[in-house]
């Protein structure tokens, strides 16, 4: 069962890098991707730290609901500046 779990979380990893990759054009779907990759490290480490130790799958959490937080700020903020979340929208040569 354990086999069962780390290549089940490999293979949804494997399938965020490649959603994080291919759909890049909305600032969403690579947040949303980012969420997946995270999620699926997450079941990783409680299946490789099963009964060990709980504290760093704690702090794991914490980290990443940061990392959501930050990501959903910045799609807010850019949605208000620019009006929508496409890439090609954002005019960054004026810096």
């Amino acid at each position: 069962m354990f086999m069962f779990y780390v290549f089940s979380s490999l293979l949804i990893y494997f399938s965020g890098v490649y959603v994080f990759s291919s759909k890049r054009k909305h600032l969403l779907m690579v947040l949303l991707s980012l969420e997946y990759i995270v999620l699926s490290l997450f079941l990783l480490i409680v299946t490789i730290l099963v009964g060990y130790d709980y504290f760093f799958p704690i702090i794991f959490l914490v980290f990443s609901v940061c990392e959501g937080a930050l990501g959903l700020s910045i799609l807010v903020s850019s949605i208000r500046s620019h009006g929508n979340d496409f890439f090609n929208s954002f005019c960054l040569s004026l810096c």
